[in-house]
């Protein structure tokens, strides 16, 4: 993967989770999703290679997208989505980490195309 600076940084995506509701009988269901935030971002679409050929054969797209490390891009997780503002395209997240080990981005390896 090349290197990526604040200028790459194109992009501009809307972070989400599940509200936690109350079930009636005493715990907690999935609700609808809330907005976070907002950041800038650099969405990398998947190219190729067998997995990635295979997944777009079942309309899913793969993608690396990568944000600003901050106290909220830290607490992101498998468990939010992303919507990228331009386009609406939903992306489910499927890790979230910050792969330089030096506090300046956070990389999510993303698909769209699934059901959330």
């Amino acid at each position: 993967m090349a290197r990526i600076t604040a200028s790459d940084l194109r992009d501009r995506v809307r972070l989400e989770m599940r509200e936690e509701v109350d079930d009636g009988w005493g715990g907690t269901a999935p609700g609808d999703w809330a907005a976070q935030f907002e950041r800038n971002a650099c969405i990398l679409l998947s190219k190729g290679g067998e997995t990635v050929i295979a997944a777009r054969l079942q309309s899913v797209q793969p993608a690396l997208i990568i944000v600003r490390y901050d106290a909220q891009t830290a607490a992101i997780t498998a468990a939010w989505r992303l919507i990228e503002t331009r386009s609406c395209t939903v992306y489910n997240i499927r890790t979230s980490a910050d792969m330089e080990r030096r506090g300046r981005f956070i990389t999510m390896l993303c698909e769209s195309g699934v059901a959330t």
